[in-house]
């Protein structure tokens, strides 16, 4: 059973981290792609897993490109070294497009292998992977026009991985929302949104139908003061093991049926922290492909809160 899982690029460390603290062994080494011969375990720091890999060898770029249609459609090419070679083999699959999405349009459906050089006549190739995206990059064509910062580009991405667009009729809460780029993209889906923060809301977001502010700590705010919310929103920035308290106290609560939070690292990764939330029942933890040093915990009731 062979395992491969490739890093977000510039947190090799992280994943390689994150694969020890959970016994992995890593047997290989491909730049960003790291090769265990285990069954495959839930990562954070994987911006795609490779499920059930297979190894053979390249006898020509005719039968490389023939052997991948034999398993599936649609591939996407991890190309670190022999890049010229593998565009060659590349050229000769179907096509994939890698058009930028338009939000609000949800993650695709359809099955996407990723395959490798390994050496110029060796090939790795897996025909079930964790993200629909190649390597687990996600484009969006971005709002260049209103949002007050790029922050909302994580949120972008994070709704459209869950397949899910807060809208009219539901009710959002956006802890921490100054100056408003989260709250920007809810009032923009037609969403309630209560913005929390200290700070206002920049004025274009703050005029947006549908937004309220309210000018408290996201910490000292209590859950029965809002009432029940659709969604739970976070960018705060605060240590992880901080957020993992509010989030359990709204959890405790019962008053959330979805939440969206980003884990923000300062310094050290605190592993032992993300650990916890995607421990949590339900829980996806992951690294966007527009997160810096730091995770998305989302959990929804459509994944059994």
């Amino acid at each position: 059973m062979t395992t491969a899982y490739l890093a977000a690029e510039g947190f090799d460390a992280q994943l390689r981290e994150e694969l020890a603290r959970a016994g992995v062994i890593v047997s290989a080494t491909h730049d960003r792609l790291l090769v265990s011969e285990q069954s495959a375990i839930a990562s954070a720091w994987a911006a795609n897993i490779w499920h059930d890999c297979i190894e053979w060898p390249v006898e020509s770029i005719g039968n490389a490109a023939k052997a991948l249609r034999g398993l599936q459609r649609n591939w996407a090419m991890y190309a670190p070294l022999h890049h010229r070679r593998a565009a060659l083999i590349q050229d000769r699959l179907p096509h994939v497009s890698a058009k930028p999405i338009v939000f609000p349009t949800p993650a695709p459906t359809a099955p996407l292998g990723s395959w490798t050089l390994l050496a110029p006549d060796r090939m790795l190739a897996a025909a079930h992977c964790s993200s629909p995206f190649p390597n687990g990059e996600v484009t969006l064509v971005e709002d260049r026009e209103g949002p007050p910062n790029r922050a909302y580009l994580k949120l972008w991405e994070a709704l459209v991985r869950l397949r899910r667009f807060p809208g009219p009729g539901e009710r959002c809460l956006d802890l921490g929302a100054s100056p408003g780029g989260w709250t920007y993209v809810l009032g923009r889906l037609g969403a309630e949104v209560i913005a929390i923060d200290k700070a206002p809301l920049d004025p274009k977001v703050a005029a947006l139908p549908g937004v309220s502010w309210r000018g408290e700590s996201a910490f000292a705010l209590e859950p029965g003061s809002v009432g029940p919310v659709d969604w739970l929103f976070s960018d705060i920035i605060c240590y992880p093991s901080r957020l993992l308290r509010l989030v359990e106290q709204w959890r405790a609560s019962g008053l959330v049926k979805n939440f969206v939070c980003t884990l923000k690292f300062q310094g050290e990764t605190d592993h032992e922290s993300a650990e916890a939330f995607a421990a949590l029942p339900g829980a996806q933890v992951v690294h966007l492909h527009h997160n810096k040093h730091e995770l998305t915990f989302m959990l929804t009731s459509s994944q059994g809160t």
